[in-house]
């Protein structure tokens, strides 16, 4: 069938509309460099890291942060490992570093970048708000000596430079301005806004997206805008979304939300979320791996809830909703049988619907399981398996019910 007007109305739709914004939508991925701050992360090995290098790539992710060579020699090991990668494998994906605005962080990324013979944009950054200047002892002049220093240097060695202001959010507007104009003078092409610890609303990404791109139009220069968010309060892909309407032309994310305190905003549902808008046409079915390969190399698992890519997004053993999946299958329609209980159709991250046997589960629920496994669902079998899962308090693994299947053989034979 395949025809979503027909069979749901979308409320989405109706009434106000987010529009596709008149631009091409990039990404920058952070999970090799601030995905990794967070105090419960462990370290990718370089393989690990290159793995997710190529995931991302697959992805259609525009630039990658792959690191922060002024940290020190065993981040310079790994940036510069990153950066060959992309030259010799011939990858889309670009890089991009992060540096303090200090010369010391932005000369190893000149080093790097001659070395490998990869562009290699710097994303240097200073606190911004007045909270952080009070807690550094950081005048505004001094802010804005170091912001000329950082960007004139870098633009000299070739660079390319995005600016990054930290706690943007919580700026005042006249610094914000200084501090803008003052990085654009010197060669600048792309600010970042930082919600740094995620205290921005949806309606406070968009007032200082349009803010800066108020003060850019005052600059008459072609100067790129970036959403950088937090998840504190739970709103980083609400306020990346609002982010882009107000005019980001780039925003960045991790893989699972990884990052300091409660992490970034997670790219994976990012990507899912504009997919379903129409407002991108990325390939993500390689979206799960990207994930699962993350967790894998930094220790962090993925809870079973979590959105898209947790073992249970696609999984019921509930009767009620499992039936109506069945129907769907049994119909012969996929498309209505991935959309009739599921938000986010499985097969556009590469997964499938999948239904399990549990204490909620209908009898349906066993004869779907035992069919999708080529064994004949006789009443015998369907009630055996039915009587054991309304004796547990969980849905029951593969093992346990092949169990019940081969006791009930036994029992048969003797």
């Amino acid at each position: 069938m395949g025809q979503d007007h027909d069979l749901i109305h979308d409320w989405n739709e109706a009434g106000e509309r987010w529009e596709k914004p008149p631009f091409r939508i990039l990404f920058d991925d952070e999970t090799l460099r601030d995905g990794l701050q967070s105090p419960s992360v462990r370290t990718p090995t370089i393989e690990q890291k290159l793995e997710i290098l190529h995931l991302m790539n697959r992805l259609g992710l525009d630039t990658a942060d792959i690191g922060l060579p002024g940290a020190g020699p065993h981040v310079i090991k790994d940036v510069t490992r990153l950066a060959q990668e992309i030259v010799s494998a011939k990858l889309s994906i670009a890089a991009n570093c992060a540096a303090r605005t200090m010369l010391r962080d932005i000369e190893p990324v000149v080093d790097i970048s001659q070395k490998t013979g990869l562009p290699i944009e710097v994303c240097t950054f200073i606190g911004s708000s007045p909270i952080r200047q009070y807690a550094e002892n950081w005048t505004e002049d001094m802010m804005l000596a170091h912001t000329r220093e950082a960007v004139s240097f870098a633009v000299k060695q070739g660079l390319t430079v995005m600016y990054v202001t930290e706690d943007t959010v919580r700026a005042r507007p006249e610094t914000l301005r200084r501090l803008f104009l003052a990085a654009i003078e010197c060669g600048a092409k792309r600010l970042c806004l930082c919600d740094t610890v995620g205290h921005a609303t949806p309606t406070g990404a968009a007032n200082l997206v349009r803010f800066a791109k108020q003060v850019v139009l005052e600059s008459g220069a072609d100067i790129g805008l970036d959403w950088h968010g937090h998840c504190d309060r739970g709103l980083a892909v609400a306020n990346t979304i609002a982010a882009i309407r107000a005019g980001a032309t780039r925003v960045h994310g991790c893989a699972i939300g990884i990052g300091e305190r409660v992490g970034n905003t997670p790219m994976d549902q990012l990507l899912v979320n504009l997919k379903l808008l129409g407002w991108i046409d990325n390939d993500i079915t390689a979206l799960p791996e990207y994930c699962e390969k993350t967790s894998l190399g930094t220790g962090v698992p993925i809870p079973v809830n979590y959105p898209v890519v947790g073992a249970d997004a696609f999984r019921t053993g509930t009767g009620v909703h499992a039936a109506a999946v069945i129907k769907a299958f049994k119909k012969g329609d996929h498309w209505l049988a991935d959309r009739v209980y599921s938000g986010v159709p499985a097969d556009m991250v590469g997964r499938h619907q999948e239904i399990e046997v549990g204490p909620m589960s209908g009898e349906s629920n066993v004869v779907f399981w035992l069919e999708s496994r080529k064994i004949a669902a006789t009443p015998e079998r369907v009630q055996a398996v039915f009587q054991r899962a309304k004796s547990v308090d969980r849905v029951l693994a593969e093992d346990e019910i092949h169990a019940v299947l081969s006791a009930l053989d036994e029992s048969r034979v003797s």
